[in-house]
This record gives C-alpha cells, sequence and structure tokens, in this order.
C-alpha cells in the first residue's frame, strides 16, 4: 500500500491511496483511492482493463475518506486482490 496526502493546515486537501501487487518484477495497481476531484473517489483496475472509472466510496471529508480507504484496504486486501486476478 503506498499512502499519500496533502494538507493545509490540519485538513487533508488531496490523499492517494494504492493498493499495489508485483507481478513479473513491476508493480501493478489494483485499486486507488484518491481525493484529486474534491471528493472520495475509488478507481478499481483490471488486468486487461487497466483503470475503470470512479465510484464515489465516501461522502465525508477527504480525511475521513483517506482514513476509510486505508482501513478498507488493510481489511480486505487479500479479497481486492484476488477480485483483481479474476477480471
Amino acid at each position: 500500500m503506498s499512502v499519500r496526502f496533502a494538507t493545509e493546515r490540519r485538513d487533508v486537501v488531496d490523499y492517494s491511496i494504492v493498493l499495489l501487487v508485483e507481478r513479473d518484477g513491476l508493480r501493478v495497481t489494483v485499486r486507488l483511492y484518491d481525493g484529486a476531484h474534491g471528493k472520495n473517489e475509488l478507481h478499481r483496475y483490471t488486468e486487461q482493463g487497466g483503470k475503470q472509472p470512479a465510484e464515489v466510496f465516501c461522502r465525508d471529508t477527504l480525511g475521513v475518506g483517506m482514513r476509510m480507504a486505508i482501513d478498507e484496504i488493510e481489511r480486505g486486501y487479500e479479497a481486492m486482490i484476488e477480485s483483481w486476478l479474476s477480471r
């Protein structure tokens, strides 16, 4: 998992949480949670289709969304990777 974020004072103003796997010596993205458009968005990736359209996964602040994304990956990364492998 890669975690990057930006703050202004105490508020998260942007973030990127990426679930990565190593495949054939390369790091490949499985899921991306971000706040790039001022919303908490999730992008699923597939081996064949790459980055899929964004889904809003949390309607709260970017800080809340960032923490939620980290928790989701920590609790569910195995299922996320299995899903990625099956697509």
